[in-house]
This record gives structure tokens, C-alpha cells and sequence, in this order.
């Protein structure tokens, strides 16, 4: 791919140190979240199988079970916005390697 009046070569920035370690940032929340998520997500139906206090009454009809469900949604919520946030830390990342390549290239 061609930008402006040079090439870009892919491969070298793919070798560079600080492209390293973007993606090695990337793929360390990548798997974190993908964990984390994993773990919380699987826990409601271990817990309720195997396990009395998440099926006693908290108030009314409502027990643990609903609430731990219910906080299902806050996590995903809180997950979207850390992700956002990592991401928008990448593209600034990004953005500043761009501008370091393109100072040395001229």
C-alpha cells in the first residue's frame, strides 16, 4: 500500500518494537476481558447448581439468583466502557507511532 509519495513497509512496522508492544497490550486485555467475562458469566448457573445461597430469598420473590443475573448487564456495561477506553488509548498509541514514522521517513 502506497501513502503519499512512499511506500509504507508493513513488515518492518510489524517487526518494530513499539508495534510489539501494542499488540502484546492488546491481546493482554483482549484475554483478560475474554476471561473475566467467561468466568463471570458461567459462575450464575455453577453457583445456583451447586449451591443454596444464591437460591434464598433476598426481599420479596426476588432471590440471589435474579440479582447476580441482573448484575450480568452492569458487568457487560462496565466491559463495553473499558473497552472503549483501551481502545481509544490504542488509537492514540497508534496515532503517535504513525507520527514517529512519518517524521523519520521525511
Amino acid at each position: 500500500m502506497t501513502t503519499g509519495s512512499h511506500r509504507t513497509d508493513w513488515e518492518q512496522i510489524a517487526r518494530s518494537p513499539e508495534f510489539r508492544a501494542l499488540m502484546k497490550r492488546k491481546r493482554r486485555f483482549m484475554i483478560g476481558s475474554v476471561v473475566f467475562f467467561s468466568l463471570y458469566y458461567f459462575a450464575l448457573p455453577i453457583l445456583t447448581g451447586y449451591f443454596r445461597f444464591l437460591n434464598t430469598p433476598v426481599f420479596g420473590s426476588m432471590n440471589g439468583a435474579y440479582l447476580f443475573a441482573l448484575s450480568q448487564f452492569f458487568m457487560a456495561w462496565v466491559l463495553a466502557f473499558l473497552y472503549i477506553r483501551h481502545a481509544n488509548r490504542m488509537d492514540r498509541l497508534i496515532e503517535e507511532m504513525i507520527c514517529k514514522r512519518k517524521e523519520k521517513a521525511s
